[in-house]
């Protein structure tokens, strides 16, 4: 995600309140019959441990910088990983050309559940990291294991996807992991120079004529005691999506990570898939003391494994399964 662009200040207006508040005129209110049935659907339960254990085997591989061997055996890991859990698997192999002019060898994975579903939900993180610790002191020049940003999104959703294998949902989900999200230029004039993964995708989807009910970018969600704000662009394009992820949140114990608070702008993954056109928000930690927005370890080599806390990853994974499971229903 773009430092120049992310935080551009708290958000005007009283949008994100839809949330606090419970109005949502972006989608129709369900009918309580509706309602009686979703409340007796069983949700798998998230396995915290083995989201940790996906997390850590992604930073044994060192920094996942595309063109690097690290960076292709993880792409081969993500690949296998999924293939197990569905047959459904594609992988976007391009090359896209940085700001400063590099040409990147890409892979997005994607992996879908009943693809056959009309109705279908997007969930997506990178799974690349910054090839620079440029927000740290000492070592700047070298790569960071990335594992809250880049990692704990991915880990988060390989065992969503290994849930999804053992117990179908009633709605088609697609599992998307973009690549060439952070080779991004700092302090640059342009937003466009990240994501370079997910504007790939836009322009060449999986499927022709993919679309999605709504879709859910993870970035950042590992670390202990991480706060998630109602993103600005979230709030603004899909805020009852917002709304549906809090409030389950809520339900479930977690109100001390998704906070009903208004955050910054982030130009992050899902801001490329809102454009494409469908509706998305971004699951992302927030930190009101530092004067990036960001949680301290963010761009530095001290995002490594001390950083992830499995109470972090539960409480999103199981949030996620809470939503996915009872979407329909």
């Amino acid at each position: 995600m773009n430092l120049n662009k992310t935080i551009r200040g708290f958000i005007a207006g009283c949008w994100w309140m839809v949330a606090a508040c419970g109005s949502n005129p972006q989608q129709p209110q369900q009918q309580t019959d509706a309602s009686t049935q979703a409340s007796s659907v069983t949700v798998p339960d998230f396995n915290a441990d083995s989201a940790y254990t996906f997390v850590s085997t992604q930073v044994e591989f060192g920094p996942r910088v595309p063109n690097t061997a690290a960076h292709i055996a993880c792409a081969d890991y993500l690949t296998a990983t999924l293939s197990r859990f569905t047959p459904q698997v594609i992988e976007q192999k391009s090359v896209v050309t940085a700001f400063d002019g590099t040409n990147l060898t890409m892979r997005n994975v994607i992996a879908s559940f009943n693809p056959e579903k009309k109705g279908r939900i997007l969930l997506f993180a990178h799974w690349d990291t910054r090839p620079w610790a440029d927000q740290d002191d000492e070592r700047s020049r070298e790569p960071i294991d990335g594992a809250d940003d880049g990692g704990s999104g991915v880990g988060v959703l390989l065992e969503v996807a290994r849930q999804l294998s053992l117990k179908s949902p009633t709605i088609g989900v697609d599992i998307a992991f973009f690549d060439a999200e952070d080779w991004g230029e700092k302090g640059g004039s342009s937003e466009d120079s990240y994501a370079l993964g997910t504007q790939y995708w836009t322009k060449n989807p999986h499927v022709a004529g993919y679309t999605a009910n709504y879709g859910v970018l993870l970035d950042m969600v590992g670390s202990r005691n991480a706060q998630f704000r109602i993103e600005g662009f979230s709030g603004e394009n899909a805020s009852y999506v917002v709304e549906k992820i809090w409030k389950a949140a809520a339900s479930l114990g977690y109100s001390n990570y998704f906070l009903f608070e208004q955050g910054g702008y982030v130009t992050d993954d899902h801001y490329y898939v809102i454009r494409y056109g469908i509706p998305s928000i971004d699951i992302i930690n927030s930190d009101k003391t530092t004067r990036n927005g960001f949680a301290s370890h963010w761009h530095t080599h001290n995002d490594n494994m001390t950083v992830i806390d499995a109470a972090t990853l539960k409480a999103v994974g199981q949030t996620l399964l809470e939503v996915v499971y009872k979407e329909g229903n």
